[in-house]
């Protein structure tokens, strides 16, 4: 990959834009290409939509030539994974109103609440008594399966002590898990509609994504591959496991504080809660604001086309990113415990999924 350059005098001027700008440009274009090629009529009519090209564009670059020039693009990378994600979900508030939410009824609640709690439970158990991994690598990697992928691992990170190695590791395995379910769901979703397995609706079959699958956009793209119907049920659905991180954390802290801490962190301070406050989801409350802010005010109908395409190319934007940086080296060299452990939870959060959204969603 050759480095994307500037004007001189653009550069000299403005180091903000030497810093950023290789990052952006290569983003911002790859995220342009996945919205033509996701209006092609052959990969649209497949599920191929512009949000699963753009992670996959992401991770085919950043698993080849990406690597060797990490360092000039990861600011501009890193900048867009982070705001254009938030960005692009709080945007998609002017898509829902609150009739919208209550038609999702409580039940879709319940089921976040239900695997929230058992795939952390079954995080910790499997990780600590089966695999005897460290404490810490364990609670990452249940966080990040239970909530919402790589933001809450991010966030769980200064509560339990983590280091970047550690952090590199649960971002992985549940970057490359929630990107497998994001193709595999789907697709089973058709393959059960094809040949009259399962009679679930697209509804209901997008509540069952929020609930189950780990990133907001990996959500977004697996909704989208089936219907509006059910993208918008799956938003519905991942904003309420989202919402429920700040309390998660907080819950977390206060049973770590009277908990030993890990021994490689035994000497280290308790849990701050300076930043379970810092971790919690504002992006979540602005979605919710913008709802009620649409269903107070109808959003006049000529905006609507001008919404869906911004609000498509932040959180396609944010899917080449997330691409760029899974990288599957890093998997590879922290072994095959902390990745059985994902995939395990992986298998929980489809298998045991299906069974409490029959359960609670009837």
């Amino acid at each position: 990959m050759r480095e994307l350059s500037l004007p001189s005098t653009a550069v000299e001027s403005n180091p903000l834009l030497r810093r950023f700008a290789p990052g952006f440009l290569l983003v911002l274009g790859l995220a342009a290409a996945a919205m033509l090629l996701g209006q092609v009529p052959w990969l649209a009519n497949h599920g191929l939509s512009a949000l699963t090209l753009a992670i996959v564009l992401g991770i085919i670059v950043g698993n080849t030539r990406y690597a060797k020039v990490a360092a000039t693009y990861a600011p501009g990378v890193n900048v867009i994974k982070h705001y254009f994600l938030r960005a692009g979900i709080i945007l998609y508030g002017l898509r829902l109103t609150y009739q919208d939410l209550a038609a999702a009824g409580a039940g879709a609640m319940v089921l976040d609440a239900l695997m929230l709690i058992s795939t952390f439970a079954l995080a910790c158990w499997l990780g600590t008594r089966w695999l005897k991994l460290d404490r810490s690598q364990v609670m990452l990697i249940g966080a990040g399966s239970s909530i919402c992928g790589a933001a809450a691992v991010l966030a769980t990170a200064p509560v339990v002590r983590a280091n970047a190695t550690q952090v590199a590791v649960a971002v992985s395995t549940v970057v490359v898990f929630g990107t497998c379910a994001m193709f595999l769901l789907p697709a089973l979703y058709q393959l059960s509609a094809g040949w009259g397995w399962v009679a679930v609706g697209s509804r209901e079959f997008g509540l069952f994504l929020g609930a189950t699958v780990h990133e907001v956009a990996q959500v977004v793209a697996a909704g989208r591959a089936i219907d509006v119907v059910a993208m918008d049920a799956a938003v519905i659905a991942k904003m309420g496991r989202v919402m429920m991180l700040a309390p998660f954390l907080m819950a977390l802290a206060l049973y770590l504080s009277r908990e030993s801490l890990p021994r490689e962190a035994a000497s280290a301070e308790r849990p701050d809660n300076k930043n379970v406050w810092s971790a919690m989801p504002w992006f979540a409350v602005a979605f919710v604001a913008l709802v009620l802010v649409n269903s107070l005010v109808a959003v006049p109908a000529t905006w609507q086309p001008w919404i869906v395409q911004v609000d498509t190319f932040l959180l396609a934007a944010a899917m080449v990113a997330l691409g760029l940086t899974t990288h599957f080296s890093a998997i590879k060299r922290a072994g095959l415990k902390p990745l059985l452990l994902a995939a395990m939870l992986a298998l929980w959060l489809i298998l045991g999924g299906a069974g409490l959204a029959a359960l609670v969603l009837g």
